[in-house]
């Protein structure tokens, strides 16, 4: 492959590190360096940066608002405070950058960008200075030509190309450790490269002195990303273990004159037995040599924040065991220092490290060594930082752009509120419409086939499912909310912009998967699991959900007609939740069969639900599910011109076992909407209480209602 001429220039002017023609780096002898005395210590920070998602202002494109919660140009801050404290730092992104907002999608789908312009999330990076960077899955949602051509990278697979001539690009060097071409054998981009530095350093008799060091970075992907996108990577892609790729790459790149070497994992923490197809190996590339890991894609905080009124921990990184060896509070796995910032931009992450001359090497000393996720309220845990001014005329007419096509209008109305503040609670009216455009879609698709095999499903029920994507997961701003205010006196217009926040993944393809009675009890005891399990007997706070990290794994299921139905008991263990499940007033039987709508991420596997592996689908629509929601409301908006609360958003096919309860529970949401709970008749939601940490309102909810 062709190497990112940017990354080469870069590279070869350091006199460093170059790339052969397989795409593997081969070492050039570096400059000579001064003797450095023994004891000879530098103090390097890593700025790390994660899943960005095209979130470059601090600015809701699907609500057209402000949101300072948010947003590289306010990172931009973060990183210049952070530089001025720490004088030798490198800059780093961990993945999931160019995809997550309409301004993303408008830049890959609606209107691509041409080879010669930048993206402009790249452009901001290019702009504050970045030493390096790594892939994530997000990174493959829109191709491989694309991802080519927004990298300025040849990755030697045939059938993809990159536009001639050099395209804009990320002014630093890319690497991906394991992800390999499958026709070749090769890395599709350089599996790692070394930075080469120069450093101040303090001597044992405190004087300065400058040293050279070498930083060596490397990036790992989930396997899943052949899962997830298997429309776009299916036969041209294999990925490797993160264990197995390390293994083979950290020896090579010591060999070659790594002083330091980084992993950027886009992985969460899993110390479980390791597996080669684990989606968040992180945790198991702390035994393979390096000496610091930043990860990501979880869109967590770690360790738990050092700010006052600072968050509590995810309950997932709580919950491990001692066994482990993971120190949440201080940033350790295994002794490696190790940071995730969060995502949306919203966090950098810090790991300042203090290095020891030791026997010829520069030697990590972690018990000098701190590690910080830092958010924009760090310095008194109430004053924002404020964006960095230079940020926003630098995509002032990208910005405009996706403003503009955000306000086009849909030609249909609504009588009600689509939200997601109590998705949990029961609300079902930012879902009942994707699950009627998916349920629509499957039963056309199925009635007019030619296939014999699938006419052959005629006479199944067709069922849909689909989470509240948007549902607090980056936060408490991070709710869908579609027309606020609107009533049958005062409907109001939709837009482009609202079938994205119903369905935030754009990525997303429809499919459908032919199932048993047995496989979606099974379904639904996964999708349950984002609950607490509640003791009534218990007089002290429960949360109801503990975390919503992965809440785009509850899935709401519906039926025509609300013909399906079940409830969920929170007082029993995961596994043991689901009850009462009928369809048509029948209750469903183990050997029953379902057609069920959803993406290709959940038929594929994504989300591990029991059973539903990618084996039983029967359709793979080429149609993304966000373009089906947008079909159907317009569809809709042709034949009666609206959309309303009694045919679109009030069909509640779950509740939940109903339990009285000796202790208050409650269900964190964003603040100030008990009057949306009490107007779409959630009577289980009583009353909102004080904010925690993060800024969620505590809404408490009687479960005996």
């Amino acid at each position: 492959m062709k190497l990112n001429l940017v990354m080469l220039a870069a590279m070869t002017a350091a006199g460093l590190v170059a790339c052969g023609g397989d795409n593997t780096p081969v070492a050039v002898t570096p400059p000579a360096t001064p003797a450095i005395p023994e004891g000879t210590t530098v103090t390097l920070a890593l700025l790390e940066t994660t899943d960005i998602h095209a979130n470059v202002m601090s600015y809701n494109y699907y609500s057209l608002a402000e949101d300072t919660s948010l947003g590289l140009e306010r990172t931009a801050s973060l990183v210049k405070a952070a530089r001025a404290e720490n004088p030798n730092n490198l800059l780093l992104d961990d993945g999931d950058t160019i995809q997550g907002t309409l301004l993303g999608d408008l830049q890959a789908v609606t209107k691509p960008i041409a080879c010669t312009d930048t993206l402009a999330v790249h452009k901001v990076m290019n702009f504050m200075k970045y030493d390096g960077g790594g892939f994530g899955n997000h990174e493959f949602n829109y191709g491989l030509p694309y991802l080519s051509q927004v990298t300025n990278t040849d990755f030697g697979i045939p059938g993809v190309s990159k536009p001639s001539g050099t395209c804009g690009a990320p002014a630093f060097p890319l690497v991906l450790t394991n992800v390999t071409g499958v026709a070749s054998g090769k890395p599709i981009v350089q599996p790692y490269t070394l930075l080469p530095r120069t450093f101040s350093a303090t001597k044992p008799d405190g004087s300065k002195l400058d040293v050279k060091m070498n930083i060596g970075i490397m990036s790992f992907v989930p396997p899943q990303i052949l899962e997830w996108d298997q429309k776009n990577l299916a036969g041209k892609v294999a990925v490797t273990g993160v264990q197995e790729a390390a293994k083979q790459y950290v020896p090579e790149m010591r060999s070659k004159g790594a002083d330091l070497v980084v992993a950027l994992s886009h992985g969460g923490l899993d110390p479980s037995a390791y597996s080669p197809k684990m989606e968040n190996g992180s945790y198991h590339l702390t035994t393979t040599g390096i000496d610091a890991l930043l990860i990501g894609h979880s869109h967590l905080i770690f360790p738990k924040g050092k700010e006052t009124g600072a968050a509590a921990l995810d309950p997932s990184f709580a919950a491990f065991p001692a066994s482990a060896n993971i120190d949440a509070i201080n940033g350790f796995v295994n002794g490696v220092p190790t940071v995730m910032a969060q995502s949306w931009g919203r966090r950098l992450g810090i790991i300042k490290l203090t290095l020891a001359y030791t026997n010829g090497k520069w030697v990590v000393q972690p018990a000098k060594t701190t590690v910080e996720s830092r958010g924009f309220k760090y310095t008194d845990g109430t004053t924002n930082i404020a964006a960095d001014s230079s940020v926003a005329p630098l995509v002032a007419t990208e910005h405009a752009a996706t403003i503009a096509y955000a306000k086009q209008p849909l030609g249909v109305t609504t009588d009600f509120e689509m939200s997601s503040y109590f998705a949990l609670a029961g609300d079902v009216s930012a879902i009942q419409l994707v699950n009627q455009a998916q349920l629509a879609y499957v039963k056309n698709f199925i009635a007019t086939s030619t296939d014999a095999t699938i006419a052959s499903y005629k006479s199944i029920p067709v069922i849909s499912c689909s989470a509240p994507f948007k549902a607090g997961r980056n936060g408490p701003t991070d709710f869908t909310d579609v027309a606020p205010g609107a009533s049958s006196a005062a409907p109001v217009g939709l837009q482009v912009r609202n079938p994205g926040d119903l369905y935030l993944y754009s990525n997303n393809n429809l499919q459908a998967v032919k199932i048993k009675g047995s496989d979606l009890k099974n379904w639904l005891e996964a999708s349950a699991k984002q609950f607490g399990q509640i003791d009534p007997a218990k007089t002290s706070e429960q949360d109801l959900v503990p975390s919503y990290s992965t809440i785009y794994n509850y899935d709401v299921f519906y039926a025509e007609n609300n013909a399906l139905t079940y409830q969920i008991d929170v007082t029993k263990p995961v596994g043991s939740r689901i009850v009462n499940l009928t369809y048509n007033g029948k209750a469903v039987a183990d050997g029953d069969d379902f057609i069920v709508a959803t993406n290709d991420y959940r038929a594929g596997g994504g989300g591990a639900v029991p059973g539903i592996d990618g084996s039983k689908t029967i359709i793979k629509s080429p149609d993304a599910n966000q373009t089906v929601v947008s079909n159907y409301l317009s569809a809709q908006g042709a034949a009666t011109g609206k959309v309303t609360l009694a045919n679109n958003g009030s069909a509640r096919s779950w509740s939940f076992v109903k339990v009285a309860t000796a202790g208050p529970v409650i269900l964190r949401s964003a603040p100030g909407h008990l009057a949306v709970a009490q107007g779409s008749g959630l009577a289980a939601v009583t009353a909102e209480g004080a904010l925690d940490a993060s800024g969620f309102a505590k809404y408490t909810i009687d479960l005996s209602k």
